[in-house]
């Protein structure tokens, strides 16, 4: 009997997805475990596996279309079957057209209800008249409620109408669920911001003799993780997570580290890094970036991190503040070590010398991790990188 292959989630976040090769033909036998194409989803390109045998009788998705999850992309059954009340509507109402060159949205629209969005009649009717929707909101209400004050943080986009010599270019999967997830966590987690200059001579130092006759050298995210992972064992309530109405302590520490892509960023997570060595730490980080960059990363490979770092060092940039990575409560921005004077006292009084200083800045959630307990381990995490050898020990 003929059977309908549907797109499926190949990611936790995963709401659309693109078929960006076949691997089967039309008329070609499929085993259960054959890949029969190659699906982009919000993070990276997967691999398609067949649950179950037969021809693949009907291709319904063209290569570069897309479809929701649990649309209808091909067929599998016997060969001569007949297939005609498996297809229902036509193939092209399953690949919708392509927006207009020039955008126009209504200042207000109709806000669809789904069992999932539970909103309180004032959130619904501020929602309407803003042009917002539901289910786009975090609510902070009982049980995760919309209501007033949810509205009011986010506010609808603008009206804009492109205008001759502008470009409009479509909004990739990937850069949807970033504003989705990125969104949703700077309205629903109280941010606050710590920062502290260190002096970064000794990790420097520290791994500049690591890279002495290495042809591939090691990279300084490596030292990050691994210190950053004693810190964290040291401050668990740091590595938490806000699950609703409980929290959810770490018992190891799994970093991700914010990685950019043409359109959007990944974040790869290497597990454990409290317990893993610095060469470890660094050989898994440099298959996980390669493999993020080729968008072959496996969800589990860029999910759940406990806690994230995004250096931008490499760019010049000296301080910046990161949007929190959900589940993770805490997220570690890094900026670039430059030449400082700096002011040191010592036996003969006090000195100017010159020292490579560097910003980090801890961005974290109020509602797991305290004033006090944030400020605690961003003073910890900075002795350790000023004395990499005493953190590591």
């Amino acid at each position: 009997m003929a059977e309908k292959v549907l797109m499926i989630a190949l990611s936790p976040t995963m709401e659309t997805g693109t078929v960006v090769r076949w691997r089967k033909k039309e008329g070609e036998p499929v085993k259960s475990g054959d890949v029969i194409c190659e699906v982009e989803t919000d993070k990276a390109t997967m691999d398609y596996e067949a649950s179950n045998e037969g021809t693949l009788l009907k291709i319904v998705l063209a290569e570069g279309g897309q479809a929701k999850v649990g649309d209808l992309i091909a067929v599998l059954g016997s060969p001569g079957e007949d297939i005609s009340g498996l297809l229902g509507a036509p193939a092209q109402a399953l690949n919708p057209p392509a927006p207009p060159a020039i955008l126009s949205a209504p200042r207000t629209q109709s806000i669809p209800q789904s069992g999932r969005t539970r909103s309180s009649p004032l959130a619904r009717k501020l929602a309407e008249d803003r042009g917002i929707d539901l289910r786009a909101v975090a609510g902070s209400g009982p049980g995760g409620r919309i209501v007033r004050r949810d509205v009011e943080a986010p506010s609808a986009a603008p009206t804009f109408e492109a205008g001759p010599g502008d470009e409009v270019l479509p909004v990739s999967g990937m850069r949807k669920i970033i504003a989705k997830r990125l969104s949703e966590s700077m309205f629903s987690a109280p941010h606050y911001y710590l920062t502290v200059s260190v002096t970064a001579d000794e990790l420097l130092g520290m791994r500049a003799k690591l890279n002495e006759g290495r042809e591939k050298k090691v990279a300084l995210n490596a030292i990050l993780f691994a210190l950053a992972g004693r810190a964290l064992a040291r401050h668990p309530r740091v590595n938490s997570a806000w699950n609703g109405e409980t929290i959810v302590r770490r018992g190891s520490a799994d970093i991700g580290l914010a990685v950019a892509l043409p359109d959007g960023l990944v974040t790869p997570v290497v597990r454990d890094c409290g317990r893993k060595g610095i060469l470890a730490i660094d050989a898994e980080l440099a298959d996980l970036i390669a493999r993020a960059r080729a968008g072959k990363l496996a969800p589990s490979e860029y999910a759940g991190a406990g806690f994230t770092i995004s250096n931008l060092g490499s760019f010049g940039i000296d301080e910046f503040t990161a949007i929190i990575n959900p589940p993770g409560s805490a997220i570690l921005a890094v900026g670039a070590a430059r030449k400082e004077p700096v002011v040191e006292s010592g036996d003969g009084g006090e000195s100017i010398v010159v020292r490579q200083r560097m910003k980090m800045t801890l961005s974290c959630d109020h509602r797991v991790i305290d004033g006090a307990v944030g400020a605690a381990f961003l003073r910890d995490l900075a002795d350790i990188v000023e004395n990499p050898a005493l953190g590591l020990a």
